[in-house]
């Protein structure tokens, strides 16, 4: 069981900064286990934890899971949806998508319980890379695929320019910053094509690579820092 300074625990629960706790903890007014804290003691999950006689809730340890949604699979919450990611994954605690992947594409979608790093990602200014296998109902001419790149016109508004690859005579890779919904099945229709199938392949840093179609691993803790790092929340929690 990891155990936390005082102050930090403070700041993990969301309850106050590492400096107002210290000052509470020097009034005396903080409490591990009925006996009166003091600078510089450790808590666990275990502890209970009170100030002024009231008991400061844990918050559970943020969450992060890349799951390799099937084709099905609706990106929601709801549990009166049938197919719902929440009960496809299985997961014992609350977790959430971040963003979406429509029920008929398949591919990396990440879940969390971490509310803040959801806002941060789905921001479009961040513009994070997320890369896409798609396959098309007929070949394409390499004018296609410039044409992706430099932008489609999608309810009344261009597209960002993004890249794409080649793989076969109906088949390429194209790496978005944005996420519009449906946008890869809109820019193909908008240009006269079709999607027969489209995978997500990548998610920034965090790739889908041979995790099986339905199962979830977590993020390795390499990922999971580099995925804070980008979204510019690490340095704020080791400084909180």
């Amino acid at each position: 069981m990891s155990t936390v300074r005082i102050n930090k625990f403070f700041t993990e629960q969301g309850f106050c900064s590492r400096r107002a706790a210290d000052r509470m903890i020097g009034e005396g007014r903080v409490r591990i286990n009925g006996r009166v804290a003091v600078l510089g003691d450790q808590v666990t999950n275990a502890d209970v934890v009170t100030v002024d006689g009231r008991v400061v809730s844990h918050r559970p340890q943020p969450v992060y899971l890349a799951y390799h949604k099937p084709v099905g699979v609706t990106c929601t919450t709801e549990p009166h949806v049938a197919g719902n990611i929440v009960h496809a994954v299985g997961y014992p605690e609350r977790i959430f998508p971040i963003g979406r992947l429509d029920k008929d594409s398949s591919g990396l979608i990440l879940l969390t319980n971490d509310g803040d790093i959801v806002n941060r990602i789905l921001r479009a200014e961040f513009g994070h890379e997320r890369e896409y296998v798609v396959t098309v109902d007929r070949p394409y001419p390499p004018s296609f695929l410039k044409q992706l790149e430099k932008g489609v016109l999608v309810l009344r508004e261009t597209t960002r320019p993004c890249r794409t690859k080649k793989v076969d005579a109906t088949t390429f890779r194209i790496t978005l910053t944005e996420g519009r919904n449906r946008q890869i099945r809109r820019m193909c229709s908008a240009l006269g094509y079709r999607v027969e199938a489209l995978r997500r392949l990548r998610i920034m840093h965090i790739r889908l690579g041979d995790l099986p179609v339905a199962k979830w691993r977590l993020l390795t803790p390499k990922e999971r820092d580099e995925l804070l790092t980008a979204v510019g929340l690490h340095e704020e929690r080791v400084a909180s």
